[in-house]
């Protein structure tokens, strides 16, 4: 377990190049200075009072900490160390390198249900593990569903992203509001009490999404997906379900159930015979069925390109917070704050220079050429902001390298649906 230590972090850890960055901090890889161990460091900001908005809390934090201290587990992600300070909080966990297993998925030409049972297992035995502790997740989404290592022969599961994790007390009732719209069970939006069961519905729901390429719940609003989720209101599209077993069919349904109660428990799910086939002729009807890979890969890349819209609109509100930061600076020191707490260069923006938002477009960009990936996850273009004049000044010559903004959307966008 994991023991929080007071010293500096570099006493311990060379701290290496920058993996991923957020609003509350950053992670970048770490190297053990004893075993040579490569790790990845977690730097979140703390909030400096209760009334600021910069940071997290600390309770937070400290609950977050607690909890993975307590999950050791295979397909759990590992917490090695944890350093604090009065500004910060460090949190050396494992490098997972090999991605999202539903981009893993996609690269594949065709999946079995046998070899996606396989990875369910693996999900069902962590979440599994972490409700025999009294832990739920409240978060389980394709994006925190990881792979440890792509290139090996049976890639291992890595559960992550325990900041909406929660250890459930007995006699006591634990509400949140939290959580992905297509992912939550119903019991969230009616702000009822909460339990492990909340998790069951989400893995259905990361089931049925699995298997069919299609979203069950999926409206063309959150509102309308919230509405769907209270009202049961999904189906099975003979279209997308047409290469899927009958067992297939009643697991999802035996998770996606109103009342938690009725739910499978991560245990049952490891017995249905979907998952352990009873007879031969179970198994036979398993190994004959596959899944929807055409319209998994379009689920996905759709899902890519939701992701890459809002790191955009995020990067270009960090653009706006810049300009607002050199004009304000000396009438409001708070956005100062803020801006070098997000790890804002003064001089220098990197981010994609345009905004979808406002249908405006910043041109005259330079397209560094830099990849930036948060735990070996995601792939971005890093675009240098740099006003021509600014170029001017720093002798900047045209070259390929000045490229006309629309091609860098289309380039951006055509990088991450790959």
């Amino acid at each position: 377990m994991a023991q929080i230590k007071l010293q500096n972090v570099e006493d311990y850890y060379e701290i290496g190049e920058v993996l991923g960055s957020g609003h509350f901090g950053q992670v970048r890889a770490v190297l053990e200075r004893a075993s040579g161990v490569r790790w990845a460091g977690k730097f979140l900001k703390l909030r400096r009072s209760a009334s600021s908005r910069l940071g997290l809390e600390r309770k937070s934090v400290e609950r977050e900490v607690e909890i993975l201290q307590s999950l050791q587990h295979a397909n759990v992600m590992a917490l090695r160390d944890v350093f604090e300070s009065r500004a910060e909080v460090v949190l050396i966990v494992e490098l997972i390198s090999g991605g999202e297993l539903f981009d893993f998925i996609a690269e594949k030409e065709s999946l079995s249900e046998e070899e996606a049972i396989e990875f369910l297992k693996q999900i069902l035995k962590g979440v599994g593990f972490m409700h025999t502790k009294n832990i739920a997740h409240f978060d389980l989404k394709p994006e925190n569903i990881m792979l440890a290592d792509k290139m090996m022969p049976h890639p291992h599961i890595k559960i992550i992203d325990f900041g909406l994790a929660h250890r459930l007390k007995q006699g006591e009732e634990y509400r949140s509001l939290s959580g992905t719209p297509q992912y939550i069970a119903p019991e969230v939006i009616n702000y009822e009490p909460l339990s492990e069961a909340a998790d069951m519905w989400s893995i259905g729901v990361i089931t049925y999404i699995l298997l069919s390429g299609l979203s069950p719940f999926q409206g063309d609003n959150d509102e309308e997906t919230l509405k769907n989720i209270v009202g049961m209101i999904y189906e099975f599209e003979e279209i997308y379900f047409n290469q899927t077993s009958a067992m297939a069919k009643d697991f999802i349904e035996k998770l996606l159930v109103k009342d938690p109660i009725e739910r499978m428990t991560a245990n049952e799910c490891l017995v249905h015979p979907w998952i352990k086939p009873l007879t031969r002729k179970q198994a036979a009807n398993r190994s004959r069925s596959s899944i929807n890979m055409k319209s998994f890969k379009k689920f996905n890349a759709k899902r890519k390109w939701k992701m890459s819209f809002n790191m955009v609109w995020a990067c270009n509100r960090l653009f706006r917070l810049q300009l607002q930061c050199k004009s304000r600076s000396q009438e409001d020191p708070e956005l100062v704050r803020e801006q070098k707490g997000l790890g804002l260069d003064q001089e220098k923006c990197w981010l994609l220079p345009f905004l979808l938002k406002s249908k405006t477009c910043r041109t005259n960009c330079v397209l560094s050429g830099q990849s930036i990936t948060p735990i070996l996850i995601n792939r971005n273009i890093l675009i240098n902001y740099m006003p021509w004049k600014e170029q001017k000044q720093e002798n900047y010559t045209p070259s390929r390298q000045m490229l006309h903004p629309y091609f860098i959307i289309l380039l951006y966008l055509l990088f991450e649906l790959l």
